[in-house]
């Protein structure tokens, strides 16, 4: 799993339907960075935009792609992590961005042995969103695509597929809770695309994130969590977001 120069192999996944511009910036950005145990793989939701016959023309910069049906976003991910032979694996979906060429780099330029997930801040509309220390919440301390997490860990905890917004919400709390380790770094991995699912349905997001500390927190936890996550699935639904 390690090359000479002793840095893991990583493998990057993007999984896409129907977003062949974005697939094609996301593409070139990870062919710019400047890691020499990178794997890449994409999975493509059999799109009808002509992304799978750019993907054939460019299958040289991959190391697996398909373009089949699936049954989501999560399903492809989860697809895509049985694919993956890298150490670690982190989801860079259609749009999103490293933050920086050299991101993989600067962060396995330093030892990782004790970590399972490494996180950092994540760059939204040109401005730096900071990450928080890991604790139990109810939402997300970290944005998902600044996150790296050992492969071993996503198949331990795999997506699960009948949360349509929030199964990374629900991983991320699955290993906090198996008391996985997190180890936070202090600059940004990501620049995340907010034209996103996530971010245009926002009301219908938080009502899933409720429905995971349901299934996943304590009955205190949830007694702490769910009042005030209610409150902003109100407003957002009473604003029609």
């Amino acid at each position: 799993m390690e090359t000479k120069n002793k840095h893991p192999k990583v493998t990057v996944v993007t999984v896409c339907r129907n977003a062949l511009e974005p697939l094609q910036l996301t593409m070139d950005n990870v062919a710019r960075q400047q890691y020499d145990a990178l794997e890449y793989i994409v999975i493509d939701g059999q799109s009808t935009d002509g992304s799978a016959a750019w993907l054939r023309q460019y299958r040289g910069r991959l190391d697996r792609w398909v373009s089949e049906p699936d049954c989501g976003i999560y399903d492809a991910m989860n697809k895509a992590v049985v694919m993956a032979t890298g150490e670690w694996v982190v989801m860079m979906n259609a749009g999103d961005r490293f933050a920086a060429d050299d991101v993989l780099s600067r962060l396995f330029d330093t030892e990782r042995s004790n970590a399972d997930v490494i996180y950092g801040d994540v760059v939204k509309n040109g401005a730096i969103k900071r990450a928080e220390a890991p604790h139990n919440s109810h939402r997300m301390f970290f944005c998902h695509q600044s996150a790296l997490v050992r492969t071993a860990c996503l198949r331990e905890f795999p997506f699960d597929t009948r949360h349509r917004m929030s199964a990374d919400f629900k991983q991320m709390k699955q290993l906090l809770l198996a008391r996985k380790r997190f180890e936070q770094v202090d600059f940004a991995i990501a620049d995340f695309d907010t034209t996103g699912v996530s971010n245009a349905k926002r009301s219908a997001g938080l009502w899933d994130n409720m429905r995971v500390i349901h299934e996943v927190d304590t009955a205190a936890e949830q007694l702490r969590l769910l009042p005030r996550l209610f409150f902003v699935w109100a407003v957002c639904r009473l604003r029609g977001r």
